[in-house]
């Protein structure tokens, strides 16, 4: 998601937390004093924010993780101010079981998806080159590490995904054969750490929910921050990289030898 997109998705949910709380004040379930106003505008926010990042998860295939902890996180904190049950602000880290919750699911989803796997797959191209590509590597982890760094490891298409756990990939040690391969490295929370040579094209996609993204000294951090890069060449190259970088919580870091 773009900065505007997400400063314009900022102020609408805010103006609809003020909005709502306007509306409360207006039929006396709150009075319009701006501290005590605040103690409700804030977990509403949590909660409009959370239903528009779950919305955009589902829409768009990238997890509603962070999302549905918002719901949960705000809802809790309504269901204090109303009275209805006891919870603060600082009891978030009750919340950690929810992480167990989170890794079953997406443990039951991988395992559903294996199911799912169809035997047979027909590819229609009449580009007889893009039809001969190999099928990417997907890997699927709960908990666990990926690591690529052994010498002379050759590169091929990945797509690898991780609940909990880092990645390593040294792309210095590599064998890159001379073709375009794309390459999908995604994950809930951790480090994502990648050593590029000097003489291969590229083009990276960095992208975290919440975190830093230090890519060739190209540094943002904080709360949905991406950065893109490509060499002057990669259009023109036959031997090049197309880089996908996604962490939900973590950090990404790539480096240049």
């Amino acid at each position: 998601m773009k900065n505007s997109q997400i400063v314009r998705s900022i102020a609408a949910i805010a103006i609809i937390c003020f909005g709502a709380a306007l509306v409360l004040a207006n039929i006396g379930i709150i009075s319009w004093d701006l501290a005590e106003a605040w103690l409700y505008i804030y977990p509403a926010f949590f909660v409009v924010l959370g239903l528009k990042w779950t919305w955009d998860g589902i829409r768009y295939k990238n997890g509603i993780t962070f999302g549905s902890f918002l719901i949960v996180f705000g809802g809790l904190l309504l269901l204090d101010r109303f009275g209805l049950i006891p919870f603060s602000f600082m009891d978030v880290y009750k919340l950690w079981p929810l992480l167990l919750v989170y890794l079953g699911f997406s443990i039951f989803g991988s395992s559903t998806k294996r199911k799912r796997k169809r035997k047979f797959q027909f590819i229609f191209d009449t580009d007889d080159q893009r039809a001969n590509k190999k099928i990417p590597k997907k890997q699927r982890l709960a908990v666990g590490e990926h690591n690529f760094s052994e010498p002379n490891w050759r590169v091929e298409p990945m797509d690898l995904w991780n609940a909990v756990g880092d990645y390593h990939i040294d792309f210095t040690k590599a064998f890159i054969p001379d073709e375009e391969i794309p390459i999908s490295i995604q994950g809930w929370a951790g480090d994502i750490r990648v050593l590029m040579p000097e003489n291969v094209e590229m083009s990276i996609q960095a992208h975290v929910k919440a975190g830093e993204i230090n890519v060739f000294g190209m540094n943002a951090e904080g709360m949905n921050r991406e950065i893109f890069y490509e060499t002057p060449n990669y259009d023109q190259a036959t031997r090049k990289l197309d880089i996908f970088l996604s962490i939900k919580a973590g950090s990404i870091r790539v480096d240049r030898v």
